[in-house]
């Protein structure tokens, strides 16, 4: 029998990873896109303030995938409470987080249900 899986914790990782893709991007650009120094200064400003989010958002995308591919609780929740973190990190990006911090701790919720009826279904390796 197919292994259930939380849809939840799946279009959680699709948003944060459409948004790890444009905040990046967006910088990259920011950054490549400096004609002046004083711009190039900016723009290595800002950037050194939003690493942090960048960083708590991508770690907490990594442990999502590791909840939805391995239906593991832990890492479903420590990605839910890392999207928090990261979204606290740099509160004007915080509305960009707000969908996967809510489809995340969903998803974790459920992922207990599911892990009890993937318990109960019969093995098919045997």
């Amino acid at each position: 029998m197919k292994t259930k899986r939380s849809v939840s914790l799946l279009i959680s990782g699709i948003l944060a990873l459409a948004y790890l893709i444009y905040i990046i991007s967006y910088f990259k650009g920011n950054m490549a896109g400096a004609e002046t120094g004083e711009e190039f200064l900016g723009g290595t400003i800002a950037t050194a303030l939003v690493t942090p989010h960048i960083v708590f958002v991508a770690l907490a995308f990594i442990f999502n995938c590791i909840g939805y591919f391995a239906n593991k609780f832990w890492a479903a929740l420590t990605g839910g409470i890392l999207y928090v973190v990261g979204g606290l990190l740099f509160i004007l990006y915080f509305l960009f987080v707000v969908p996967s911090i809510i489809l995340s701790f969903v998803g974790c919720a459920n992922l207990k249900k599911i892990n009890a009826r993937n318990s109960k279904q019969p093995s098919d390796h045997q």
